[in-house]
């Protein structure tokens, strides 16, 4: 078969013939894989500084995608094998069904973009019917998807936060109330996000930036020394720094809740969760037009060319097979 093949860590994947997978116990089966997204999961571990990284090499890298079972029932799953091939070893029964109508290059870019969105909400948050939402780095794909699920999930009013202004623009239509340029002077944003907090309650801050972003929204969080309203605030990104400098007043003075959202903070119940209700629930959206996942798509001899190819921040790298 035809793959992504790595031979050396921190190497770009070729294009190339490798081995049939062959199943290895009676609850693996074989997937004629279809689709499968680059996430920066699968980037790290092919450059060799993920804690998951590769250890046995020559290795097909790609961690899940979109295939067809043996009776032509369409799939996503996790790969037991690498998935960015033509053919891949699976878990039976652990998989979710795609609907039709549904393309593949959709489907194999909203289950990981989907937990980082969801779950976030969800199970981290505890978003609520009726309550406010500012989503930080809403114009990234994983940002994107957070807004329209959180006018989905209910929340009454939603600000989103970006730096590129065709994007931010294009949030109002996926359910954004409010958009704010990141470009803008600190003490602006500041006093924006002060005003907007004051009109209506700011109840969930979902986090893919971090960095100085998030000193600024902390900062504009910060309470006076009245009664304060309850904010979860979720960090599920860093793309704008790893730390932040943050004031013991800020915490002393307001019923900020900082939380973490990612695998290692989500339960195996909660996953099983996402599995086996939130994500059948966004293919379902998905195919009904009602949540939009933009997708750069490319075929598998052109894996090696794209891999490092910088991709825009609102749409998801998929390899079809």
């Amino acid at each position: 078969m035809k793959a992504a093949v790595l031979h050396q860590s921190g190497q770009t994947p070729q294009y190339e013939d490798f081995p049939d997978p062959v199943p290895q116990s009676t609850d693996e089966t074989v997937l004629a894989v279809k689709a499968a997204a680059v996430k920066n999961l699968d980037k790290l571990r092919a450059g060799g500084s993920h804690y998951a990284s590769y250890t046995k090499l020559p290795v097909v890298v790609g961690i899940d995608g979109v295939g067809e079972l043996e009776d032509g029932t369409r799939v996503y799953a996790p790969g037991v094998t690498g998935m960015i091939a033509q053919k891949a070893l699976i878990r039976k029964g652990q998989y979710v069904t795609v609907p039709a109508g549904l393309d593949d290059s959709t489907a194999a870019a909203l289950p990981n973009t989907g937990i980082g969105a969801a779950m976030a909400l969800l199970s981290r948050a505890g978003l609520s019917k009726g309550e406010t939402v500012l989503v930080s780095g809403a114009t990234g794909v994983t940002g994107r998807l957070a807004v329209q699920l959180a006018r989905h999930y209910g929340a009454s009013t939603i600000v989103a936060t970006g730096r590129n202004p065709r994007s931010l623009e294009e949030l109002t239509a996926l359910g954004a109330t409010d958009v704010l340029s990141l470009r803008q002077e600190d003490d602006a944003l500041v006093k924006k996000i002060k005003d907007l907090h004051q009109q209506s309650p700011i109840n969930v801050v979902i986090d893919y930036l971090w960095g100085h972003p998030a000193e600024l929204i902390l900062r504009a969080l910060k309470g006076t020394g009245a009664f304060t309203p309850r904010v979860r605030y979720v960090t599920v990104g860093s793309m704008a720094g790893e730390n932040i400098t943050l004031p013991s007043g800020i915490l002393r003075s307001s019923a900020i809740e900082l939380l973490g959202s990612g695998i290692g903070s989500l339960s195996k119940a909660e996953m099983e969760y996402f599995f086996s209700r939130v994500l059948p629930e966004m293919f379902q959206l998905a195919a009904a037009g009602k949540l939009q996942l933009p997708t750069e798509t490319v075929p598998l001899e052109q894996v090696a060319a794209v891999w490092n190819k910088p991709i825009d921040a609102g749409k998801r790298l998929v390899i079809k097979m």
